[in-house]
């Protein structure tokens, strides 16, 4: 497994960062590259935002006049990426989430910001390496199933909860 650069910006106030989230994106964008074989170097930027900035970006790329939870910014095709020229990484994309929307969500399913960002990571991850729920019910169906598979693996699953403990007790 290659060493994955995971640049996150939280360019948002609305919703305070709960303690453990940015590891919990490192490992999620690990934990997907590792399920889909990939072992080379790789670059993502996850950019936290509101959902002001996240309307703007729908609306900017995707023709979509309302604020959504997460949007991908695929850099490559078809399994080729560029190279950093300076490392030679590839370069996955980019991960745009609103913090603000997936505390909404969170609530709405009843479980933690946590576990819905971690879904959205993995779900916007495997857009970056060209899996596409919208282009039929089929590939919907296979992506569902590594979403589920990865966030079993990493103890956020539908099933199980993710808490982080302040202090550990054994």
């Amino acid at each position: 497994m290659g060493k994955v650069k995971v640049l996150i910006t939280n360019n948002q106030t609305e919703v305070k960062i709960p303690v453990g989230i940015r590891l919990l994106i490192r490992k999620c964008c690990h934990a997907v590259l590792e399920s889909e074989g990939i072992d080379h170097d790789a670059d993502v930027s996850v950019l936290l935002v509101n959902n002001e900035e996240i309307h703007t970006l729908n609306n900017e790329y995707r023709g979509i006049d309302r604020p959504t939870d997460v949007l991908s910014f695929p850099l490559g095709e078809d399994g080729e990426y560029d190279g950093d020229p300076d490392t030679g990484a590839y370069q996955l994309g980019d991960i745009v989430i609103s913090l603000e929307t997936a505390l909404k969500q969170s609530q709405i399913y009843g479980h933690s910001l946590e576990r819905e960002v971690g879904f959205l990571t993995v779900h916007s991850m495997l857009h970056l390496l060209g899996y596409d729920h919208e282009e039929s019910s089929l590939a919907e169906r296979i992506m569902r199933e590594k979403e589920e598979a990865i966030l079993t693996k990493l103890g956020i699953s539908r099933d199980e909860t993710f808490v982080i403990s302040e202090h550990s007790h054994k």
